[in-house]
């Protein structure tokens, strides 16, 4: 064995009659980062647009079967008649008809969870109201039809 001082390579010197077998290789791919990592940043929620949630008909509007009358995370406004609510208490008009809001006293059940905790809290002779939405069957006066459509 000879040694090379300033390159650091072996050589090894072996008698002309000794076969040596291949060396075997094996390749390792390794892959270096490009650029840094910047870390991670806070507060990235908060940019998304609102629900617009609230009501899209008000008193007196003519609406048709069909339409959309109010929005609502929770329930704010109750189904009243002709009013059907649907599975996220969005309120729906039944039939063709004019929008009428209305109030109604509302008187939880005796041992009812809301008469236990919010009844309690409200100071004495507060009175409770729940808000309607309901729709009054009427035909609309001043829509035209098409003549091919009579």
């Amino acid at each position: 064995i000879h040694c090379c001082r300033y390159c650091f390579t072996f050589f090894i010197v072996l008698p002309s009659n000794t076969v040596l077998a291949a060396p075997q290789v094996t390749a390792v791919a390794v892959r270096c980062a490009s650029k840094k990592s910047g870390g991670s940043s806070k507060n990235l929620g908060g940019h998304s647009p609102g629900k617009r949630y609230g009501y899209k008909k008000t008193e007196g509007a003519f609406v048709h079967a069909g339409n959309t009358l109010a929005t609502q995370r929770l329930i704010r406004w109750h189904p009243g008649a002709h009013v059907g609510i649907g599975c996220n208490k969005t309120l729906y008009a039944l039939e063709d008809g004019i929008v009428r809001f209305t109030k109604e006293v509302y008187v939880p059940p005796p041992r009812s969870q809301e008469s236990r905790e919010v009844i309690c809290r409200l100071p004495k002779g507060v009175v409770l109201y729940k808000t309607f939405i309901n729709v009054v069957p009427t035909k609309e006066v001043g829509s035209f039809k098409l003549v091919t459509m009579l």
